[in-house]
């Protein structure tokens, strides 16, 4: 069932300006709804601007030190200080850091248990939202605590790199108990899409990975143990847990925020003089070859979010649009990659560019195993009757050599901690 209009469109900037733009429609049973042009979009157009219902920091990502707004994401190291740490280079100074837009002197702690907020404004919003309810106080380093050690049961199970987080649930919970009208959010959140009772079993596998194929009842122990509320008794039941973490694996959106990626950005937009032009290019290159040398791929605060109408948006291996988070916050822009016409489904990717140029076989693979559905994007259509270059036993020997890579990362990932 799609959501009323007003629900749709209340997370966007301009939900008016968005409403007249794009509309949500019922496909069919098996996509459910997807996202529809009602006028033409340009390449590069903004379709729409959203903040997330909710959205929690990945708790490896925060554990390694990435520091990120409790409430909106937003990166708070300063530009330099984030490539300092990720070049292992202390005493490296960029150019221009009047361009970096992070203002430390407007960053705010909780005054019960310090985590940190980048403004009052995101302190004050997150303690009338959610985080009264989950506030630790002076229990913030106690491992003992429940929600503690539901944190910790998480990360011992989810290793990076990170798809979810069990505080986006924890946060959905706590948007109810604080909410004056809790009906209306727990409407909020049945919009999104749900799954039959097979498939949300093999969602939550899917989260935790094989290995913890048993252990989402423990899960489910210590989160009713550390969260357990009268008004949302149907989300700590199994079968109701189990919806719950059904829906953040399928409609959990990724964010990624950078203090350095802003910076690098508004030094692409400077004029400059072709000598220093050429000057500034050169020192961030070899800054991007040094963080790879020292941190890998794991360059930006990451977490996910529920975002209302984002997750209307149906794949495609040939998107039209994309999603970015450029303000360096949990705001989500959706622009177009192509000219869409009236009438034109909006459709992104849930793979990204790499994974798309695969064959269609290892397309499908990827999207069965982590999305529960085959795709029947033009693209794929059109291979149908193609032979795949790549046969089933090479795809499995690329996914061997991607686990001992991604091994190897994790375990000198977590030497460093």
């Amino acid at each position: 069932m799609a959501a009323p209009v007003d629900d749709m469109f209340s997370f966007c900037v301009d939900p008016g300006k968005v409403a007249g733009s794009v509309e949500v429609r019922f496909i069919d049973s098996i996509k459910g709804k997807g996202l529809f042009a009602k006028k033409s979009i340009k390449k590069g157009d903004s379709i729409f601007v959203e903040r997330p219902l909710v959205a929690a920091q990945f708790l490896w990502n925060a554990l390694y030190k990435y520091k990120a707004c409790e409430f909106c994401l937003r990166a708070l190291e300063t530009a330099e200080e984030n490539a300092r740490r990720l070049s292992g280079n202390p005493g490296l100074s960029l150019p221009h850091p009047e361009l970096c837009r992070v203002r430390p002197e407007l960053h705010q702690a909780c005054p019960q248990c310090q985590v940190m907020y980048c403004s009052s404004e995101c302190r004050q919003a997150a303690a009338d939202q959610y985080h009264r309810a989950l506030c630790l106080g002076p229990s913030q380093e106690d491992p003992d605590h429940p929600i503690n050690k539901l944190k910790d049961a998480w990360r011992s199970m989810h290793y990076p790199p990170e798809t979810s987080s069990i505080m986006l649930m924890a946060r959905m919970v706590a948007l109810v108990k604080q909410a004056k009208d809790k009906a209306h959010w727990q409407k909020l959140f049945s919009h999104f899409c749900s799954r039959a009772a097979n498939e949300e079993e093999e969602i939550a596998h899917k989260l935790l990975g094989e290995q913890f194929r048993g252990q989402l009842a423990l899960l489910h122990s210590l989160f009713r143990a550390a969260l357990y509320d009268d008004h949302l008794s149907r989300w700590f039941v199994p079968e109701g847990f189990r919806s719950l973490f059904a829906l953040v694996g399928t409609n959990g959106q990724g964010i990624g925020t950078s203090s350095l990626s802003q910076w690098v950005h508004a030094c692409d937009a400077l004029e400059l003089p072709a000598q220093q032009r050429e000057h500034l290019d050169s020192f961030i290159d070899q800054l991007y070859k040094d963080i790879e040398k020292e941190t890998g791929d794991f360059l930006n605060c990451e977490g996910s979010g529920l975002f209302m109408l984002q997750s209307s948006c149906n794949h495609s291996c040939i998107p039209n649009a994309e999603a970015s988070f450029p303000d360096n916050n949990f705001l989500l822009h959706l622009s177009a990659l192509n000219d869409i016409n009236p009438g034109e489904e909006i459709c992104i990717s849930y793979l990204d560019c790499c994974q798309r140029d695969r064959s269609r076989h290892s397309r499908h693979k990827i999207l069965r195993e982590n999305y529960l559905f085959v795709c029947s994007c033009p693209k794929c259509v059109s291979q149908m009757d193609e032979l795949d270059v790549t046969s089933e036993e090479e795809e499995e020997e690329e996914g061997e050599a991607e686990g001992e890579t991604e091994g190897d990362e994790m375990e000198d990932e977590m030497t460093d901690v």
